[in-house]
């Protein structure tokens, strides 16, 4: 005999697209004053988290990235990533947080007050959308021969089963630079590639001095000022300002950075500013968007410019919305 998770009451004012971390806030914090909310991801509780690199460390605190009042209880400083996906696993059983989790979410219609959702499994009525997707699911892709073979990835989880392989690295975020670090410790033979001068500036500052006495010692080797051009099953071609190389390549981590769903923004007439960030469009004070009745919330807010928002910051747009919607 085989059980399945029960499917919550689906009567609701409120629904919330998107189970992170300022997701889970806005329903604790909507529902404090009275509203009824529900909770649709198209993936995992904090999908985004349990897509991060095994046993990460959080650049944050743990009071920064609480949500609800609820205390994180760390054995570190900085708490890594599996403590930070069960606490909010805890919270969100503590405040019995009615979730959709696996629903893709395709259509908006009505208006304010009088909203129908269509979802990959159902359609739900509610008075108000907030939107909370963040942006770890969209990369941003080089758009190059070769990205869709097996040996590429926009994502980097651990590095043990690189031992002896040739890993090439793009990007020079601290993304790309916690990888080459990890990578090169496990014994791969780490290559990075970067579109500018130097390791980006912003990297932490305890990472980026130990990336660049690597790179100067010649343990990582990097290729500055230069891009891959075309992709292959073991190699990969580079234009570099000493011409065009080919390069042994096993493994290929394009840590370029990531958007938010603008396919999803644009099904539910969210209006996008025409400006490198390409911005949605809200009120600063209420979060409310272009479209009567949807909120932004997180991330999704600064578009293209995705370190405006995080956790930290992101969190407190909760109260905003509960306020608004109160």
């Amino acid at each position: 005999m085989t059980t399945s998770a029960p499917t919550p009451n689906l009567e609701t004012d409120v629904i919330i697209v998107g189970a992170g971390p300022v997701g889970l806030a806005c329903a604790i914090e909507v529902g404090r004053t009275g509203k009824r909310c529900l909770v649709v991801d198209k993936g995992a509780l904090v999908n985004s988290l349990t897509g991060y690199p095994t046993n990460m460390e959080f650049f944050s605190t743990p009071d920064l990235i609480e949500i609800g009042g609820y205390p994180l209880v760390s054995s570190r400083y900085k708490p890594i990533r599996e403590e930070a996906i069960d606490y909010y696993r805890r919270v969100a059983s503590k405040e019995k947080l009615r979730l959709l989790l696996y629903e893709s979410v395709e259509d908006l219609s009505g208006e304010k007050e009088n909203f129908t959702i269509k979802t990959s499994k159902r359609t739900i009525s509610c008075k108000a959308v907030v939107i909370a997707t963040g942006f770890f699911d969209q990369p941003n892709l080089l758009n190059i021969p070769g990205e869709d073979l097996p040996h590429v990835s926009h994502y980097f989880r651990e590095a043990f089963t690189f031992t002896g392989r040739n890993v090439c690295i793009v990007g020079a975020k601290n993304s790309a630079a916690l990888a080459a670090l990890q990578c090169h410790r496990r014994g791969a033979h780490v290559t990075m590639i970067i579109r500018g001068e130097q390791v980006g500036p912003n990297v932490k500052y305890w990472i980026r001095p130990d990336l660049m006495n690597r790179i100067e010692e010649g343990s990582i080797n990097a290729l500055f000022n230069s891009t891959i051009t075309h992709i292959r099953e073991s190699e990969v071609d580079i234009q570099s300002p000493e011409g065009a190389k080919t390069l042994s390549c096993d493994v290929l981590l394009a840590l370029t950075g990531y958007h938010p769903d603008y396919t999803l923004l644009k099904k539910l007439s969210v209006d996008i500013a025409d400006d490198h960030a390409a911005t949605p469009l809200y009120n600063e004070e209420t979060f409310e968007s272009s479209r009567p009745g949807v909120f932004l919330a997180g991330t999704v807010c600064g578009g293209r410019h995705t370190s405006r928002w995080f956790i930290e910051n992101g969190r407190h747009h909760a109260k905003c919305i509960a306020n608004a919607l109160a």
